[in-house]
C-alpha cells in the first residue's frame, strides 16, 4: 500500500501549505527570478495556482525564510529582507451591481492595512485616495519600498462587460485605484498583477508604461501549473497510489492523467502543462474526473460567446497570429481572446516561417465541459440529458463499425431529448437551419472526445462534418431541405472524401436528411 499524501485541495495560501506539510510544486526559483524585476503582470486561466502563486510572494517579501527551507530559492536568496506588504485580492469583487458596492468593497479590503499604517486624512475618501495614502505611510513608518501584490485584478468588470451603464463607472473606479501604482513609483519595491483577462484601458495598462507581461514568455510558461516533468518526479507516489486503486500500471495510470489533464502551453517553448486542481483533487479522490468545471462555465463567457455569436465548430483547431488570441478584452471582435485566456483553448503549436500559433482544447476534460457547459446556451440541451448512457453507446457503435446502430442512436438521441425552458422560440427560427444540425452533431462528437471538423475545406467545397476515429473517417453530409440521397451525391460529386482516401483509415461517407418538424434524422444513406 502506497503512502497517503495530504493535497491542499482548496487551499492557496502558500504557509497553510508547508505548515500544513501538504504536496507542494517547487516555483520558487522561478519566482525568484520574476522578484527581479519591478512591475509584472501574468494571465492564467481560473484554478491553475495563481493565488497560490500571490501568496508565496506575500511570505517571500515579508521575509519569513523558514517556510523555504528546503526549497530551490534558499539557494539563490542570501538577505531575506523583510518589506510592507499590501496583498488585495479582488476576487470577493464579482457579486458587486453597484458603482458604491464597488467601492465600499475596496474600502473594507483596504481596511486590514489601516489597522496596521495609519488611517491618514480626512482627503483619504475614494478606495484610490486611501491605497495611495497606505503605500506613503507604509514607506515612511518602515523605511523600507512596499510590495503591491493583486490577484484577479480584473473580477469587478467581466461580468460587466456588455453593461455600458456599469462599465463605465466600475471602470472609472478602479482607474482610480491602479494609478496609484504609477504615482507611488518610488516607494514601490515590486508590483505583482494577475487575473484571467487584459484590460488595455485601464490605468494599470495605458499608464504604467513599465509593466512587464510575462504571460506568454518561455521562461516563466511553467511558473504555475504541474509540468510533465514534475509530474514524473515529484508526484511519482502519486501516480503509483492511483495506479494501485485502479489496478493497472505506474505507465498506464501516467497516460490516462495526461489524456485528462494535460495539453496546456503558454508560450512558444512552453512544455505541457496539466491543470493543478484538476490533478491535485483527482489524487485526492483517487478518482480521474472532471473537476475544473465543477462551478460551472463562467457566465462571463458564455455571454460572450453568444454576444459574438461564436461559431463553437470553428474552436477546436485553428492557426491564428497571436494578435488574434493575445488581444486586450476592450479591442475583443470576437470570444477568441476570452477563450484562450480563460483555458477553454490553448497553444498546441507555434510556426516560425508563418508566426502562426495553432490553438485547441487543451485535453479531454475541457472538451466534454466545454460540452456541456454550452449545449443550453447553444442547442438547448440540457449537459446532462446528453451524459445518461448517450454517449457510450454510441461510442461502442463507432468502434464497431455498426453505422446503422451508431444512426440510430442519434437518431433517438434527437428525438427524445428535452430541451432547456424558454429554447423553443429558438428552435423555431434554427430547426431549418443546417448550422444547427452540424453544431448538435460537433458537440455529440466532441463529448466523446473524438477528433471532429465542421466546414471542411476542400477542392469541390466544404464538407459538412468530418469524424476522425483511429481506423474510420465519416464523411457527413446533411440535408434539411433535401434528401439522404442527394447528400451522398454531393459527398461523391464533389469529392468530399477524396482527401482521406490515403491515409490508411476506412473510409465512411453518409448522407443525411434531418425531418424540420420532428427535428431529428429523417433518413440516411451509408457507402
Amino acid at each position: 500500500m502506497n503512502p497517503v499524501r495530504k493535497y491542499p485541495v482548496g487551499i492557496q495560501t502558500f504557509s497553510e501549505i508547508r505548515k500544513g506539510n501538504y504536496v507542494y510544486i517547487d516555483k520558487t526559483d522561478l519566482i525568484w527570478e520574476m522578484t527581479r524585476m519591478k512591475y509584472v503582470f501574468l494571465s492564467r486561466p481560473r484554478r491553475f495556482g495563481k493565488s497560490l502563486l500571490t501568496t508565496t510572494l506575500d511570505s517571500y517579501f515579508k521575509g519569513q525564510k523558514e517556510l523555504f527551507e528546503g526549497l530551490k530559492i534558499m539557494d539563490l536568496e542570501t538577505e531575506w529582507e523583510q518589506y510592507p506588504v499590501i496583498h488585495v485580492d479582488l476576487s470577493v469583487t464579482k457579486a458587486e451591481t453597484t458603482v458604491e458596492g464597488l467601492r465600499t468593497t475596496l474600502i473594507r479590503l483596504l481596511d486590514q492595512y489601516r489597522e496596521i499604517y495609519g488611517y491618514g486624512s480626512e482627503y483619504e475618501i475614494s478606495p484610490g485616495g486611501i491605497f495611495s495614502g497606505l503605500i506613503h505611510r507604509a514607506y515612511k513608518q518602515t523605511g523600507k519600498q512596499v510590495a503591491v501584490i493583486i490577484d484577479e485584478y480584473d473580477a469587478p468588470l467581466l461580468d460587466k462587460l456588455h453593461t455600458p451603464e456599469l462599465l463605465d463607472g466600475f471602470r472609472n473606479v478602479m482607474q482610480d485605484f491602479y494609478v496609484q501604482l504609477k504615482a507611488n513609483e518610488a516607494m514601490i519595491r515590486f508590483c505583482f498583477i494577475t487575473g484571467i483577462t487584459k484590460f488595455s484601458q485601464l490605468s494599470i495598462f495605458s499608464t504604467i508604461n513599465n509593466l512587464t507581461n510575462i504571460s506568454m514568455d518561455d521562461k516563466y510558461a511553467a511558473i504555475c501549473g504541474i509540468t510533465e516533468e514534475e509530474l514524473a518526479t515529484d508526484m511519482a507516489p502519486d501516480i503509483a497510489m492511483l495506479a494501485e486503486e485502479y489496478e493497472c500500471s505506474d505507465e498506464e495510470m501516467h497516460d490516462k492523467l495526461k489524456k485528462q489533464y494535460d495539453g496546456y502551453r503558454f508560450a512558444k517553448k512552453s512544455p505541457d502543462m496539466y491543470n493543478p486542481f484538476s490533478l491535485l483533487k483527482c489524487f485526492n479522490q483517487r478518482d480521474i474526473a472532471n473537476y475544473w468545471f465543477e462551478s460551472g462555465t463562467p457566465t462571463f463567457l458564455i455571454r460572450q460567446m453568444q454576444h459574438y455569436r461564436t461559431d463553437i465548430t470553428t474552436l477546436d483547431r485553428m492557426d491564428v497570429p497571436a494578435s488574434a488570441f493575445d488581444r486586450p478584452t476592450e479591442a475583443m471582435t470576437n470570444a477568441l481572446p476570452l477563450l484562450y485566456q480563460s483555458g477553454y483553448l490553448t497553444i498546441k503549436g507555434y510556426d516560425r516561417l508563418s508566426q502562426l500559433y495553432t490553438l485547441s482544447m487543451p485535453n479531454q476534460e475541457v472538451r466534454i465541459g466545454f460540452t456541456e457547459g454550452l449545449l443550453p446556451a447553444y442547442i438547448g440541451l440540457e449537459g446532462a440529458d446528453v451524459q445518461t448512457g448517450f454517449a457510450l453507446k454510441l461510442w461502442q457503435a463507432l468502434k464497431k463499425n455498426d453505422i446503422d446502430l451508431a444512426m440510430q442512436e442519434i437518431k433517438a438521441y434527437f428525438a427524445g431529448l428535452p430541451y432547456v425552458e424558454g429554447f423553443q422560440k429558438k428552435l423555431a427560427e434554427v430547426k431549418n437551419y443546417e448550422g444547427f444540425y452540424e453544431w448538435s452533431l460537433y458537440l455529440i462528437f466532441s463529448m466523446l472526445n473524438v477528433y471532429v471538423r465542421t466546414q471542411v475545406k476542400c477542392a469541390g467545397g466544404r464538407t459538412d462534418v468530418v469524424v476522425l476515429m483511429p481506423d474510420t473517417t465519416y464523411v457527413f453530409e446533411l440535408k434539411v431541405n433535401g434528401t439522404a440521397q442527394e447528400a451522398l451525391d454531393q459527398i461523391n460529386s464533389k469529392g468530399y472524401a477524396l482527401p482521406y482516401e490515403t491515409e490508411g483509415r476506412k473510409v465512411v461517407k453518409i448522407g443525411v436528411a434531418f425531418e424540420r418538424e420532428t427535428m431529428t434524422v429523417g433518413e440516411y444513406l451509408v457507402e
